[in-house]
């Protein structure tokens, strides 16, 4: 007995695929009886396993379920919800060793897959090729494992809620909210969420449908915000806030309706928490946060330190660095400070309260007060699988001696008197990713010509944008 999985759904921070052609229930049965396996041989037994609300994803879990049990381990059925709610539940029982959640994320509607944690912490990249040839080659352990259903929803609600224990409930009470679940996995949750918050909280499509029939629920794209920003103006509201389609990324906007990116909701994060600290921790960012962000964090006290793009890299470095926050553009938000840091969409949303609340200012003023940087929307554009990673290391030897700060921490990003711009390989695509930011129009056109030049020196152009 052995399985192989078609190559295109082992990525470097998940599994994903399409429903029907390059993902189905056998992929399922086999992802949890080598993962069960590999937590067998690792000292673990118990993995706890959610969902998202796609149409696929029940009978998914089923098969996942069988995997796991078939390994000898024991599989703990937390429900559909949001992928933190999954994180929850493995993060805050030692019991639990490992955690399994299926979803799509914000991929359209007929993809799913799968994100996973073992003992603690995030299984990517060479976890997930090694699962890969342990599955071919059939390396599997033998058992029978228990299943049990477990509801965590409400004990994972009140640990949200337990970050507004300390603050001034007058500030709590006359924040007025509105949130948009965009009928993904997060709109229960919410539900029950905000029944427990102070304020005035109102609601956009919180039933779950897998389909997605408002608006695809990617909060990163301004034109899924627009509903949101209706209703904001419409009721003249304080904020908005704004979930992928599992819960795990953040989007919000402001009381004039302006977009609140994810390095912008870090400084907002980033001051709140520091004011109220002694010490001065690091503080993580990729590398396609805006300058703003790290000179705000060092000027609040912090450490800011850019750090590769990827959830569970920004996960890996929280702890090697001890870091209480971190963050990134696509929304990925992660507090290690009060909670146990992983990327939790609703609890950013509670912490945007707090940090108003704390703060004394509204978010609006929060947002008012951030330089105006211009700046491009992340650029993805085709390359070849076997050039990208080489181009952006001829770009590197290039640049080795120019006068420029040159920072490769993940691709290159490229620092000087008219602001910065970037260059890095996609871990999970076939394209490259550009961006850049300035004071001024004609710093940025500069930046940008720098950009197509390297490109063109390594017989590229940046050509038509391509989606996620």
């Amino acid at each position: 007995m052995s399985h192989d999985f078609d190559p295109t759904v082992l990525r470097e921070y998940d599994i994903r695929g399409i429903i029907g052609e390059t993902l189905s229930p056998d992929d399922a049965r086999a992802i949890g009886r080598t993962f069960g396996s590999m937590l067998r041989e690792a000292g673990g037994s118990r993995v706890a396993v959610g969902y998202d609300g796609r149409v696929s994803s029940p009978i998914l879990e089923h098969a996942l379920v069988e995997g796991l049990t078939a390994a000898g381990c024991d599989a703990v059925r937390v429900g559909m919800g949001p992928t933190p709610m999954l994180y929850y539940a493995e993060a805050s029982d030692d019991k639990i060793d490992g955690g399994i959640q299926i979803t799509g994320s914000h991929n359209p509607a007929n993809y799913n897959g799968f994100k996973m944690v073992f003992q603690g912490r995030p299984f990517f990249g060479a976890d997930i090729q090694e699962l890969g040839r342990r599955s071919a080659a059939g390396e599997w352990a033998d058992g029978r494992g228990e299943v049990e259903t477990r509801d965590v929803m409400d004990a994972y609600i009140a640990k949200m809620v337990d970050a507004l224990v300390d603050i001034d409930g007058t500030a709590l009470a006359k924040l007025r909210v509105g949130w948009d679940a965009g009928n993904g996995a997060a709109g229960p949750a919410l539900e029950q969420l905000v029944e427990r918050l102070p304020g005035e909280h109102h609601l956009l499509f919180t039933e779950v449908d897998g389909n997605f029939p408002n608006h695809h629920p990617d909060p990163t794209v301004e034109a899924n915000l627009e509903d949101l920003r209706t209703l904001v103006a419409e009721k003249s509201l304080d904020f908005g806030i704004a979930f992928d389609g599992d819960g795990d990324r953040i989007g919000a906007i402001d009381g004039q309706g302006r977009v609140i990116w994810g390095d912008q909701l870090l400084m907002i994060y980033a001051e709140d928490l520091l004011a109220r600290r002694g010490d001065s921790p690091v503080i993580i960012a990729d590398v396609k946060a805006s300058r703003a962000l790290y000179d705000h964090v060092a000027a609040c006290g912090g450490k800011p330190l850019m750090w590769k793009t990827g959830h569970s890299l920004i996960k890996s470095k929280m702890k090697e660095t001890g870091s209480p926050l971190a963050g990134e553009m696509s929304g990925h938000v992660f507090f290690a400070d009060e909670y146990y840091g992983f990327d939790d969409a609703l609890y950013a949303g509670v912490r945007l309260l707090a940090a108003s609340a704390r703060l004394g200012k509204s978010v609006t003023d929060l947002r008012s007060a951030m330089p105006d940087m211009i700046n491009t929307p992340e650029m993805r554009f085709q390359v070849d699988e076997s050039r990208k990673f080489a181009a952006i290391e001829e770009v590197k030897e290039r640049l080795k001696d120019s006068p420029d700060e040159v920072d490769g921490t993940d691709g290159v990003r490229v620092t000087n008197d008219d602001g910065w711009w970037l260059l890095r390989a996609s871990n999970t695509q076939d394209v490259l990713v550009a961006r850049a930011e300035s004071e001024t129009q004609a710093g940025l056109t500069r930046l940008m010509a720098q950009i197509d030049e390297q490109l063109a020196l390594s017989g590229l152009e940046r050509g038509e944008s391509v989606g996620h």
